[in-house]
């Protein structure tokens, strides 16, 4: 059974969320009720799910927004849980703490569950699905934490919280490391990004079915859904070849990815809404910042101009 049948949801797109502007990061100055409000009306034509990361202030607007302006959103409400233990095979800065640091955060991580269980109880108009963490168990995060932990945390939630509970990671880790994990979750989301694997345009599509019926095939009794999918505008040639990305290119992928998950009814939420310039390296075509549908200054690049749009 598809999700959107399992949990009696309308079909509709779905994007990833995080309106942090220049100037702005998480941990630092946030996005305004009126700038929270401007995105979401440029969103709404075309997207009924959005995918928040953490339970915080920005999130806590987003909320707001929603339910103030009346808005037909509804959110799948993340807790973006930090390192429990070192991980010497992060490729990149970080992966390795302090043990004072490591305490500190499952402290701030059973917090975090706390509040996500909490909003989940006070907003069940609005917050359809809980997510426990993001890409914390793949080989590569430099937030690594215990599945033994993450699975805690989805069981203190499907406790507490109607919503189903769900873990957002790699497509990979669901195939071995995940699996305990996966009969605990209520469904299970997976990300694919095969320009980050070096796949062409052209390759792009089969990718990332190839990706998901990977772990699909493993839990025919669950939902599968996929969490990231996107495709990048910009590169400095760091993990992605300049010439693999550009406007046309994200175009493409959007359009034939939608066209995918809807033919196969797949709740799939696009990365992402728009460019985040406090991302990655200080290079301005450093790809971390350049996944946006939009452009930070909030127009819109090729994929979103006349393109088909939600209520049609």
């Amino acid at each position: 059974m598809d999700f959107f049948s399992r949990f009696q949801l309308p079909k509709a797109k779905a994007v990833c969320y995080s309106g942090f502007r220049k100037g702005q990061q998480p941990g630092g100055a946030v996005p305004s009720y009126a700038e929270v409000k401007e995105d979401l009306l440029l969103l709404q034509p075309h997207f009924r799910y959005l995918r928040l990361y953490d339970c915080d202030e920005h999130a806590a607007t987003v909320i707001s927004v929603i339910e103030k302006e009346q808005l037909n959103f509804k959110i799948m409400q993340g807790a973006y849980i930090e390192a429990e233990m070192n991980n010497p095979d992060c490729p990149w800065e970080g992966g390795m703490y302090a043990p004072e640091q490591l305490e500190i955060n499952r402290f701030s991580n059973d917090k975090k569950i706390q509040r996500l269980i909490k909003w989940a109880n006070l907003y069940p108009g609005i917050i359809f699905s809980v997510s426990v963490g993001n890409e914390a168990c793949v080989s590569w995060s430099g937030n690594a934490v215990p599945v033994s932990r993450v699975i805690e945390f989805a069981q203190r939630v499907k406790a507490a919280a109607r919503q189903p509970v769900t873990f957002c990671d790699n497509y990979m880790p669901w195939q071995d490391t995940l699996q305990p994990l996966a009969e605990v979750v209520d469904f299970i989301s997976l990300h694919t990004y095969p320009v980050w694997e070096y796949k062409s345009i052209d390759e792009a599509i089969a990718y990332t079915a190839d990706n998901y019926q990977a772990v699909a095939r493993l839990y025919p009794h669950k939902p599968v859904v996929i969490t990231e999918a996107g495709w990048a505008t910009g590169s400095n040639g760091r993990g992605i070849p300049p010439e693999n990305v550009n406007e046309a290119f994200q175009k493409r992928y959007y359009e034939e990815l939608m066209a995918w998950a809807d033919k196969h009814n797949l709740l799939t939420f696009f990365f992402e809404a728009f460019d985040e310039p406090w991302k990655g390296s200080p290079h301005p075509l450093e790809p971390e910042k350049h996944w946006g549908l939009f452009y930070e200054n909030r127009e819109p690049k090729e994929g979103m101009k006349g393109g088909r749009r939600e209520e049609e």
